[in-house]
């Protein structure tokens, strides 16, 4: 007689509540008490049988009867607008770990900074019936009648004004770029332009904005208003421009570090020095600022606050609020404060309290 075939693994039949209540020895309602955390105490040798015999097995609940038994999905959302930026992988990176410490899954979506996209994830998650979203929209003012409809919760990330109804967590964005321009006029620049990325919202950034009130309370006339996407080839367009301007301000504020990095790079290569022909501070606070040559002063976002803040928010008992949080001035080479390796920054608060 011939050896028997081999079967797959793939092919094994899957195991069940039931072979996992014979194999421990108890009733499969014990079995549920364990997966599920309840409603009854199980004690705790008898869960250990249970637990090693869904080990050995490789028993798997099923999840979407675990989410109807439980009323949750476990199951969090969250749609970024690029996730390439580094900036946007950092803090979703840090959601994700803030989740899971409640014991959430993250399902992540990137909208690609499309307002057609963005719509259609809402409406995806919203179907899945997610436990709550978190939404970094390319809207000053985002659609979420989907997520109302079905009474799913939402925390506005990377949003810097209140939004009445609806929990948000973001920065200062304009006090941060007006201490940008109180830093750079501190080294003497009189003439500081903006590199302000553009994005499909509409409306003014409060980056702009805080810009504008930094150059007038320094008594400056405004210097060049350049816009571009908020990509590093983007930066390093506008950078090339610049370089061969008869109208080349001696100082930038970027709005974004990845604006930045591609100015670095085309201010390099057309032998324009930084800071000694133009100095540079940025907006993030992402490794590529500490990374780049040379390390790029930045306002740096409190990411793991400000993720910690939003899970809180979302699968918390507070009540929904704006968490606006203060960014902190790093001082690098790009500005002229230090020339040292860019690894070993000095870190200081801005100059004075935001918010």
């Amino acid at each position: 007689m011939g050896a028997m075939p081999h079967i797959p693994a793939a092919a094994k039949p899957t195991a069940t509540r039931k072979d996992v209540a014979r194999l421990a020895g108890v009733s499969t309602a014990v079995v549920s008490y364990v997966v599920n955390g309840g409603p009854k105490r199980v004690s705790p040798a008898t869960e250990a049988k249970v637990r090693d015999a869904i080990a050995a097995l490789g028993y798997r609940p099923n999840a979407a009867a675990r989410a109807l038994k439980l009323g949750s999905s476990e199951m969090l959302g969250m749609i970024v607008p690029d996730t390439t930026n580094p900036f946007f992988v950092l803090l979703a990176h840090a959601v994700e770990v803030a989740a899971a410490e409640r014991g959430y899954a993250l399902l992540i979506a990137n909208s690609d900074a499309s307002v057609t996209a963005e719509r259609r994830h809402v409406e995806s998650l919203a179907s899945r019936r997610v436990d709550g979203v978190f939404l970094s929209s390319v809207l000053f003012e985002p659609d979420l009648r989907d997520l109302e409809a079905a009474d799913i919760s939402v925390v506005l990330l990377n949003h810097s004004t209140d939004s009445p109804g609806f929990a948000s967590v973001g920065v200062d964005l304009r006090g941060g770029a007006r201490v940008a321009v109180e830093h750079l006029a501190g080294h003497g620049h009189r003439d500081i332009g903006l590199v302000m990325g553009t994005s499909t919202g509409g409306g003014q950034d409060a980056r702009e904005v805080g810009w504008l009130e930094g150059i007038r309370a320094a008594g400056l006339v405004p210097g060049p208003i350049v816009r571009a996407p908020f990509r590093r080839e983007d930066g390093y367009r506008v950078g090339l421009e610049l370089a061969v301007s008869t109208d080349r301000p001696t100082a930038l504020f970027a709005s974004s570090d990845i604006l930045a990095v591609g100015l670095l790079r085309a201010f390099h290569e057309s032998g324009v020095r930084i800071p000694e022909d133009i100095a540079i501070v940025s907006f993030d606070g992402s490794p590529e600022a500490e990374f780049s040559w040379p390390g790029l002063t930045t306002l740096a976002q409190p990411i793991e606050e400000m993720a910690r803040a939003a899970v809180e928010a979302l699968v918390g008992d507070g009540p929904a609020s704006n968490r606006i949080f203060p960014p902190t001035l790093v001082r690098r080479a790009s500005c002229g404060c230090q020339a040292s390796d860019p690894l070993t920054p000095r870190t200081t608060a801005a100059p004075h309290r935001l918010g």
